[in-house]
């Protein structure tokens, strides 16, 4: 017994209308039924067309469907990456193959639709990752700026002298040093300018040097001193001042 492929459409038709309430849209009956059936992900905003992912399949019976495959378009897509069209058409022609012989559209839409749902759970996979490298590349950005460079002995060593070349700081540690090494009497031969300092501070004073009064009564018991040098060299012993 043939079968009756134009019944076997018309009650799939009928079932797709009350499954789909009105959404599924006929486009022609004669001489085999063309429809469309809208798909979206559960999270789409059809007003605004953001935030999913959505597109129309477009379904045109062949004569001896559903012995043999029906025809399958995509259109008016939204929010789709470049391959996203091409893919799903290859996932629809193997539920196609795996479904010869009975009526499919309704396994059809509903593949395509977990497919679309699959597409974009993996979008904002990604989304959430690259959100969170983006604030990570921050975070790690803003730490550095408190942790600066690792120091260690060499690179400290090496940075107190670039610093102290560079503020003059070494020039004048090491004029302090030398001026330490030297005595007195070689600071007053290296500079032959401390000769003359006092008397270059009286003239500043308004003074001259015959004007330089001295005071007499410090000197009143230089006489009574007993500068001999051989008085150094000589050892007191006790009952010394006792002879005397």
């Amino acid at each position: 017994m043939s079968r009756n492929y134009k019944e076997d459409q018309a009650n799939e038709i009928e079932a797709l209308d009350s499954i789909y309430c009105g959404d599924m849209e006929i486009l022609a009956t004669e001489p085999l039924h063309k429809f469309k059936i809208p798909i979206a992900t559960e999270e789409y905003n059809a007003e605004e067309q953001s935030n999913g992912l959505a597109c129309k399949l477009v379904f045109a019976y062949t004569e001896n469907y559903p012995d043999e495959a029906p025809l399958v378009e995509i259109e008016d897509t939204i929010n789709f990456q470049d391959n996203f069209e091409s893919k799903l058409l290859e996932q629809l022609e193997l539920s196609i193959k795996m479904n010869v012989g009975l009526e499919m559209i309704f396994c059809l839409v509903s593949n395509a639709q977990e497919w679309l749902n699959e597409r974009w759970d993996e979008f904002k996979k990604q989304e959430e990752e690259d959100r969170a490298r983006k604030l990570k590349e921050v975070e790690e950005a803003e730490q550095k700026k408190f942790e600066g460079t690792r120091v260690t002995v060499e690179s400290f060593l090496k940075w107190k002298t670039e610093f102290e070349e560079s503020t003059g700081i070494a020039a004048k540690r090491e004029k302090n040093n030398d001026s330490k090494k030297l005595t007195g009497r070689e600071l007053f031969i290296r500079d032959n300018t401390l000769n003359e300092s006092d008397i270059k501070y009286l003239l500043e004073a308004g003074d001259s040097i015959e004007n330089v009064k001295i005071d007499e009564s410090l000197f009143q018991n230089i006489c009574e001193l007993d500068l001999d040098e051989d008085d150094d060299d000589e050892e007191w012993t006790p009952g010394d001042d006792d002879d005397d």
